[in-house]
């Protein structure tokens, strides 16, 4: 170095590091996205057996009490369900009098409560919530109500601060065998806990009229309870603490408890003959991917396994259970553990065929309900409340013979249900300690967040290099052309700074223009709805029909950043501008959905990642007429038609239950159940995942 020259400052390690990532985008986004749709098809792998966090909760510490005693009048309470319910004089509303008199018999404090059938509306102002109940119309009559009925039980040891919910949905209209012996369950925890002495939890009971819907029947009173609606007299619309055929009143409110710890939805059903046990099928997923604290799933399995030898069983997606593509990589995992291990007999690397497609397909299961956005049972309304529940369904060959041997079903059930409920009542405050954000690949093994994430984050991490990449590919050109321009004689009337470092923003308008529509797009089947009802098929007609037509509306009156001139010398580059920004979206859409619902966002980037990826002008790849650009074209076009959300559902539909019955209205029908839910992955669909896939196809069909 000359003397008097100054050395010029090396970078930081991490920009070089940055740097050199940038520089190989290519190679890094290839091994990102292999590794992580590896990692995601490993997670069964690494899934590790459940354990019970908080030490207070004791599951099992405690004998049974439910006696023969508690069963024998439970049995006679379900023998007077179900003779109600065979007569045919309309005596559907005396099941609610049974009950309430039954819990009055008890001791126990009694109400009820009416609600209306739920409203099918898509609502944008509450689309966060929880499904809107409605507000009382005018054409309504009697018969439009549900009744709930309600029980209370003070606890003896209890403040009044602190309250476990049952809940037994059952049709007041025909009530089917399995619902009234899950309202004998109930009554028999019932009839015990208005004795016991350890109790320091208020119960409450909730009979669920379900002939509108379960869901709707259980929103209706939580709702009720937490938000109370009043009308002019100062008395709550739905309330009706009179009874429903003598009309006598029970109380001068709408009886309520302390804060809800825990809910436990009980429903009994049929099983099937083969079946050795009994089979306890759990279900926990609720809105937009919420589930419960994994401490209260561990403590109905451990009860249900060790205590009642129940079988545990959690939803499976069944389509993989026979893939010969699953068994094989199932096998490939097999043998990589059975060498790590020969290696290493501490590496505990690998599991069996069978416990890997088992594992696979309840993962599969797991992430599909909660991208999916909607409940998976009545418990769901109570995540909306952050209160956490699950529906415990006791499937059960011994039910069709009923009346034969019907004192070992309510006695395994109740005894299953008075052990959670003793749990839980030893809590001295909310479930805290375990994981709320977790996948299940079994009852007893689960996917932390600090491991799925990993997926997530391989799949994401080629998206920002990529968009730096090609952001400065196109500087780098534009500086090329602008210092040839410059050197130009002609050049004096070339005002560069307009094409030159803000050039960006043209792109960054025309991604603009496409999310704002991608929201319209969102708000127009609000609009449909308020014409009527329509078959499905028109409705999507007519919504793909708008939406195109909004579109071009967007870019006639907003413009275009490619409608302006473009100057000669970099004519044909403005796309890798456009991908840039359009990458850069998805990558932010991606990152914000994951908060709100992690499932969605892997879905989703699987998805999206190799479209955004792969996308680039037609044109292009034409004109360089070798084998690799005709692969590339030939992945684009595939790409392109496959990512676009309606072939995406049929093709989802297709995987999980065949095609044999599917009809192009079906695609509408699901995304109503969307917006009926209030699922947030309808907002990703219309306002992340169709406006990138109209972007890619924007920059593939780029003008040469």
């Amino acid at each position: 170095m000359a003397e008097g020259e100054t050395a010029k400052p090396q970078p930081r390690p991490i920009i070089r590091l940055g740097l050199f990532l940038i520089s190989h985008s290519l190679l890094v986004s290839v091994v990102c996205c292999a590794a992580g749709v590896f990692a995601l098809l490993l997670l069964p792998v690494l899934a590790k057996n459940t354990y019970i966090s908080e030490n207070a909760l004791m599951p099992g510490s405690a004998s049974p009490m439910l006696s023969n005693d508690d069963v024998s009048r439970a049995r006679a309470f379900v023998n007077k369900v179900i003779s109600f319910d065979s007569k045919s004089d309309g005596s559907s509303i005396g099941i609610q009098e049974l009950v309430a008199q039954h819990i009055t018999d008890l001791g126990g404090e009694v109400n009820f409560h009416k609600f209306l059938p739920q409203v099918k509306k898509f609502n944008p102002l509450h689309f966060f919530s929880s499904p809107d109940q409605g507000i009382v119309q005018e054409n309504y009559t009697c018969s439009s109500y549900g009744i709930n009925t309600v029980g209370f039980i003070r606890a003896s040891r209890g403040d009044g601060k602190e309250s476990i919910i049952l809940v037994t949905p059952y049709n007041s209209v025909k009530t089917s065998t399995g619902e009234a012996v899950s309202l004998g369950i109930a009554y028999s925890i019932f009839s015990l806990l208005t004795r016991v002495t350890w109790l320091a939890k208020d119960i409450i009971w909730l009979a669920a009229d379900s002939q509108h819907g379960e869901y709707t029947a259980v929103a209706a009173w939580l709702r009720e309870y937490h938000t109370p609606s009043f009308d002019g007299s100062g008395r709550s619309l739905f309330e009706s603490n009179a009874s429903p055929i003598t009309g006598r009143k029970r109380d001068d409110d709408f009886l309520r408890a302390g804060t809800m710890a825990a809910a436990l939805v009980i429903k009994v059903t049929d099983g099937s003959e083969k079946a050795e046990r009994d089979v306890l099928n759990l279900y926990a997923e609720a809105s937009n991917g919420q589930m419960p604290n994994l401490d209260l799933i561990n403590v109905v399995n451990y009860l249900a396994v060790n205590g009642q030898r129940l079988r545990v069983k959690v939803e499976k997606l069944g389509s993989l259970l026979d893939s010969s593509w699953l068994r094989s990589l199932a096998e490939l995992f097999h043998k990589l553990g059975t060498v790590a291990r020969s290696l290493n007999l501490q590496w505990n690397f690998g599991i069996s065929v069978a416990e890997y497609i088992e594992g696979t397909a309840t993962l599969a299961s797991s992430l599909y309900n909660q991208a999916l956005g909607v409940p998976t049972g009545p418990h769901g309304v109570f995540r909306d409340y952050q209160v956490d529940a699950i529906t415990m369904e006791i499937s059960s060959k011994r039910l069709a013979n009923y009346k034969n041997r019907p004192n070992e079903l309510l006695l395994q059930g109740g005894r299953l249900v008075e052990g959670v409920i003793r749990s839980v009542n030893n809590l001295l405050e909310k479930f805290h300690q375990s994981f709320f954000l977790y996948l299940l690949t079994s009852p007893n093994k689960f996917v932390s967040v600090g491991v799925y994430m990993i997926p997530f984050a391989l799949l994401v991490a080629p998206l920002p290099m990529v968009a730096a990449s090609l952001f400065a590919d196109s500087t780098r050109r534009n500086s090329g052309m602008e210092n040839k321009v410059k050197s130009s004689p002609a050049s004096s009337d070339i005002p560069a700074i307009t094409f030159g470092s803000w050039r960006w923003l043209h792109a960054a308008k025309t991604v603009f223009i496409v999310h704002f529509w991608g929201a319209v797009v969102a708000l127009l089947p609000h609009f449909l709805s308020l014409g009527g009802d329509s078959p499905p098929l028109t409705n999507l007609l007519i919504w793909i029909a708008l939406s195109a037509f909004t579109l071009l509306i967007l870019q006639v009156i907003l413009g275009s950043s490619f409608s302006l001139p473009r100057m000669n010398q970099t004519r044909g580059m403005e796309w890798t501008l456009l991908k840039s920004v359009t990458i850069a979206a998805a990558c932010t859409g991606l990152c914000i959905m994951s908060v709100i619902n992690f499932a969605t966002a892997v879905i989703g980037a699987l998805m999206l990642v190799p479209m955004c990826l792969t996308a680039g002008p037609l044109w292009l790849d034409a004109k360089a007429k070798i084998l690799k650009s005709f692969i590339r074209v030939a992945c684009n076009v595939v790409l392109i038609f496959l990512v676009f959300p309606p072939v995406t559902y049929y093709l989802w539909k297709g995987a999980l239950v065949g095609l044999d019955n599917a009809r192009v209205g079906d695609f509408w029908n699901w995304v109503e159940s969307l917006w009926t839910w209030n699922s947030a992955t309808y907002i990703y669909m219309c306002m992340v995942h169709l406006p990138c896939w109209v972007l890619c196809v924007h920059t593939l069909i780029y003008p040469c």
